[in-house]
């Protein structure tokens, strides 16, 4: 099973929230974590709680230390995962591309200057069209962190008709 590297975000609390401190973290670089096991815990203005694991992976880089306020979405683990419901959270390696790359199909890479990360509906989205999202370099991404959104799909798909 390939795996890949993800940044885990600082939750979002809701429109009120924007900041977190971390209390205490309770995991290091190396630790092999399952799904909704405990890493950290953190403070609002409002309350205390566990952050817990979206995946079972192993612990690569923490972001942060006991003390340090960070904004929500802004990254606070990295965590090598297979877990392919996360892909969205996927980031851009040279190791892990040039794994990949052993382990793939042969495919036309990618002008150098562009690297495209794909949401799991654009994803989706092109191969239900019959296209074959590794090999689509002229596509414009506007979602969230620069990735191809089903909307950027849709734009793509009219302009081709």
């Amino acid at each position: 099973m390939s795996t890949f590297l993800i940044d885990v975000p600082m939750p979002s609390m809701g429109a009120t929230v924007s900041e977190l401190t971390i209390i205490n973290l309770v995991v290091a670089p190396g630790a092999k974590v399952a799904k909704g096991q405990k890493l950290a815990e953190l403070e609002s203005d409002k309350s205390a709680f566990d952050f817990e694991s979206p995946a079972e992976g192993t612990i690569v880089e923490v972001k942060g230390s006991k003390g340090d306020v960070k904004r929500s979405g802004e990254a606070l683990f990295r965590m090598e995962t297979a877990d392919a419901s996360l892909q969205h959270l996927a980031i851009a390696t040279a190791k892990h591309d040039t794994e990949a790359a052993a382990h793939a199909a042969p495919h036309v890479p990618a002008p150098a200057a562009k690297v495209l990360v794909w949401t799991p509906r654009a994803t989706k989205l092109a191969q239900e069209a019959g296209l074959d999202p590794t090999k689509i370099f002229d596509i414009e991404a506007t979602g969230p962190g620069g990735r191809v959104s089903g909307d950027d799909v849709a734009k793509y798909l009219a302009s081709r008709q």
